[in-house]
């Protein structure tokens, strides 16, 4: 697994600075030794890494994944740390993460869980986008779903629509994806974005038992939402294509599901021969589509790009601290590549049906709908400023007329040397011997 396992004294004190969130004991213990940033507990077989993404310490991580250690290093459970940051909802370590290319299939030992599966269990939306970057190219989110409905293979995309596809419904233990673990926790918000990403409405659990049997085997998306009891997640199932009909191994329609679980208020909606009807939901407003373009864009160059602004360059008008280096498309509008990935990875307040296409986002400065970004040209050198291009009174210190094209050359020296000893007398040094003099003369 690449990790150096042992129980040296250096190698926990790291462990517990990355589990403590003490970064200034973590530097130091890595620039002594960089190799501890493989280290991993005898016992469960965690590494840093794994503590500091499990408690949301984004600073360490990056400390640790610049001093190597292995992104994809997995504890005695076969969970990476990708898994640990989706469970606890850090989003911002998630991203971290994946901008040092982890891999966002792997599942861990004990029950196949990949790490959309722990963020779908509990309702951590952001690490289900972020986790499913790599799958949703930047394009118009239409043109994705017919490509998926038609079927064709001339489109250009397809290939990553299936692999989408594949991914979104991975099964864990039982035949369970993440759209059943998110259903039956309520969290609306999920999935609508699975849905929204090609997840199957229809697929059932497997035959055999699973560590869901209190609702019973061969069930659908619908049973868990039946169980769960959220009102929404019932109604966006039926919405697109779920079954009122259908039966688990034990016999079970939704309803019954319902009934046994005491969740009265869902009977008038799952009943069979129910007439209500299913109100129309629009796509999600986290499915962003510029993610993966500005991603590949923060792989490639990294977010320390432009981090410190060069005289040349244009500050970023969302942050003004970092120099423009993504440009939306569109508009053409600048930011900072931290800044972009913030508002790819933050809750698009804009009505989704205002935007077109759907998934889109709004640009900060004027509200275009932007489906990719492209890296901002590299700023020339900043020409040499001449006298034609300016005003005489950049190279004349005294107040020249603008209309006189002429200065007293004698009154410029002469106020450049007064300029001199002003300056001398105002040095640090100055004032201090000039306070120390008129010290001793009060002590005298």
């Amino acid at each position: 697994m690449g990790n150096s396992i042992g129980c040296s004294a250096s190698g926990e004190r790291l462990v517990s600075a990355a589990r403590d969130g003490d970064f200034t004991e973590a530097k130091m213990l890595l620039d002594c030794n960089p190799c501890l940033a493989k280290y991993s507990t005898f016992g469960g077989l965690n590494s840093p890494l794994q503590f500091a993404a499990s408690k949301g310490h984004n600073e360490i991580v990056t400390l640790l994944l610049e001093n190597g250690a292995d992104v994809n290093s997995r504890n005695y459970s076969g969970q990476t740390a990708l898994m640990q940051a989706c469970r606890y909802g850090h989003w911002e370590v998630v991203q971290t993460l994946l901008l040092h290319r982890c891999n966002v299939s792997r599942a861990d030992y004990l029950n196949g869980r990949t790490a959309l599966h722990f963020a779908s269990v509990n309702g951590h939306i952001r690490c289900i986008r972020l986790v499913i970057a790599d799958f949703v190219p930047s394009a118009p989110f239409e043109s994705l779903s017919a490509q998926t409905i038609s079927g064709r293979s001339d489109c250009p995309n397809k290939n990553k629509t299936n692999a989408l596809y594949k991914f979104v419904n991975k099964v864990a233990d039982g035949g369970i994806t993440a759209l059943h673990m998110a259903a039956l926790n309520g969290h609306f918000d999920c999935v609508q974005l699975l849905l929204d990403l090609h997840a199957n409405v229809s697929v059932t659990t497997f035959n055999y038992g699973t560590s869901m049997d209190f609702i019973g085997s061969g069930s659908t998306p619908l049973h868990y939402a039946a169980c769960g009891g959220n009102l929404k997640c019932c109604q966006i199932l039926l919405a697109r294509g779920a079954s009122r009909l259908s039966l688990n191994c034990n016999g079970w329609l939704p309803v019954d599901i319902a009934r046994m679980w005491g969740r009265r208020w869902l009977e008038p909606l799952l009943a069979p021969n129910s007439v209500l009807p299913t109100p129309i939901f629009p796509p999600s407003n986290y499915l962003s589509l510029p993610l993966l373009s500005v991603l590949n864009i923060a792989r490639e160059s990294g977010l320390k790009l432009s981090a410190y602004p060069s005289e040349d360059a244009d500050i970023c008008a969302v942050c003004l601290e970092r120099a423009c280096s993504v440009a939306a498309e569109g508009c053409g509008h600048e930011l900072c590549v931290r800044c972009a990935l913030y508002l790819c990875c933050s809750v698009n307040n804009v009505n989704s049906e205002a935007l077109t296409p759907a998934g889109s986002i709004p640009c900060p400065l004027c509200r275009h709908a932007i489906v990719y970004f492209t890296k901002s040209p590299i700023n020339g050198t900043k020409s040499q400023i001449s006298p034609n291009s300016v005003s005489s009174e950049v190279f004349c210190p005294v107040s020249c007329s603008p209309f006189i094209h002429e200065c007293d050359e004698a009154h410029c020296l002469e106020r450049e040397n007064m300029d001199e000893m002003r300056m001398g007398k105002t040095t640090c040094s100055n004032v201090f011997w000039k306070r120390q003099k008129d010290t001793s003369k009060f002590l005298v």
